[in-house]
């Protein structure tokens, strides 16, 4: 219909003037209506081809205005258009340069964003979660919400919106472990490329944290449990200088019994130093494959001299087809040189001692999610139950005398708790008097992300 109505307005003159000649004899009416009817078919195919090319001009535009690459509008049917045409044509180019330019600004924004070392979370106009880059999603996981409703980064994020300018607030996070962070919120004026409104930053202070609670710790508990034996070595020392100077039968006594104090502080110490380089490292999980089954086979070989102390043979069964997991296979055989190490220490010596890895099915006692179960079990006298919820504290002893004549030092069970909150596992105990007791480790399957 537009051509028709642009036909008729370009051949309207000629048209109305051949009338008039052949109206006032001017011209004859036969030629007349042949140059009528030729001045209409070119008007028709003039408007048409008009028509084709401001339509060509017109999407070329459209998909300009849409961020959309525009295609080429190519030559134009009239020479009249050229000039349009080819304005368009070089704004084409230079908004695709441009957009090509955004593009890759927008990919290297998204890059640095996920590569950043510290977690960073990226907030929309109202508060909500845009996007977090990969460290944020190592360190809290699907508890990245409950990080952002924590009060004081709530607060931080408030002010942030309301003053335009950046906030900090020092927090302490629960979630996955217990962890010190120093928050900064920073709103972005202009927006990010995906309408970021602010950014939160997410620095880890736990090491530097624990650090000054270690050095603390360790003077603490070393003053304290090096006390006792210490002082005997020294007793010891000075009856071998007096009283048993000239005795030889008491001298060799007195040796002995100092060579096992010595040997007592020199394992103190190396469970208190082993102790602390692991809650150093407890805020990041590990993130190595674990063939467990292929390591509890390697340990329990290695620690076949020891079990072969029992006249009764240890257990050992391992399932097949576990799921893939993820750990430190070093502090993974701590675990086990600790709940085997005591299972002979309080296990009856005619005992059985049962080693089990097997798959944990979601649900009952452990959480929601697949994983690998590793029990010890021994068959000793088992636990009374009021102790059971203190034996993972540090020098924690259910009977002193007896862990000091059979060698703890109490720091086993804190040793292996640590060690299971760094793996984001879970620990429990079981015992029964006169049953004997089990000690259960479960670890999360590695979940892949799709």
């Amino acid at each position: 219909m537009r051509a028709l109505a642009l036909a008729a307005a370009l051949a309207a003159m000629p048209v109305l003037a051949l009338a008039v000649m052949a109206g006032a004899g001017w011209a004859s009416p036969i030629p007349a209506l042949v140059a009528i009817a030729l001045t209409l078919l070119v008007a028709l195919g003039v408007a048409s081809l008009w028509m084709h090319d401001i339509g060509v001009l017109t999407e070329a535009v459209r998909s300009l205005a849409s961020d959309v690459p525009a295609p080429a509008p190519g030559h134009p049917a009239l020479a009249l258009l050229e000039e349009p045409t080819r304005a368009v044509e070089s704004l084409a180019r230079r908004v695709a340069t441009s957009g090509a330019l955004v593009d890759r600004l927008q990919r290297a924004d998204a890059a640095i964003v996920e590569r950043l070392p510290d977690p960073l979370i990226v907030l929309a106009a109202d508060r909500s979660l845009l996007r977090a880059n990969a460290a944020a999603r190592v360190a809290f996981g699907t508890d990245i919400g409950a990080v952002l409703r924590h009060p004081g980064l709530h607060g931080a994020i408030e002010r942030a919106f309301a003053n335009g300018t950046s906030q900090t607030a020092d927090l302490t996070l629960p979630v996955p472990v217990q962890r010190d962070v120093n928050a900064a919120v920073v709103p972005m004026d202009p927006s990010l490329a995906d309408g970021g409104q602010a950014v939160v930053v997410l620095s880890d202070r736990t090491q530097e944290r624990v650090l000054d609670r270690m050095r603390a710790d360790f003077v603490a508990n070393a003053s304290h449990e090096l006390r006792t034996p210490l002082a005997s070595v020294i007793g010891f020392i000075d009856t071998l200088r007096g009283p048993a100077a000239d005795d030889p039968g008491a001298q060799q006594r007195f040796l002995a019994i100092m060579a096992a104090q010595g040997a007592r502080m020199n394992r103190l110490i190396d469970d208190l130093l082993s102790l602390s380089r692991i809650e150093l490292m407890e805020h990041q999980a590990p993130s190595e494959d674990l063939d467990l089954p292929r390591l509890v086979s390697r340990f329990v070989a290695g620690y076949a001299p020891r079990l072969a102390e029992r006249p009764a043979a240890p257990d050992v069964q391992i399932a097949e087809a576990l799921p893939r997991l993820h750990g430190d296979a070093g502090q993974i055989e701590q675990v086990l040189q600790n709940l085997l190490d005591n299972a002979v220490k309080y296990g009856r010596p005619d005992g059985v001692i049962r080693l089990t890895v097997q798959r944990a099915l979601p649900g009952g006692r452990w959480p929601a999610r697949s994983g690998v179960v590793l029990s010890v079990a021994d068959q000793g006298a088992g636990i009374p139950r009021e102790h059971l919820p203190r034996l993972t504290e540090r020098f924690y002893r259910v009977d002193t005398s007896r862990s000091r004549a059979v060698g703890g030092t109490g720091l086993g069970l804190a040793i292996v708790k640590h060690i299971v909150n760094r793996h984001r596992g879970q620990l429990v105990i079981e015992s029964e008097e006169g049953v004997g007791t089990t000690v259960s480790v479960w670890l999360p399957e590695v979940v892949t992300e799709e």
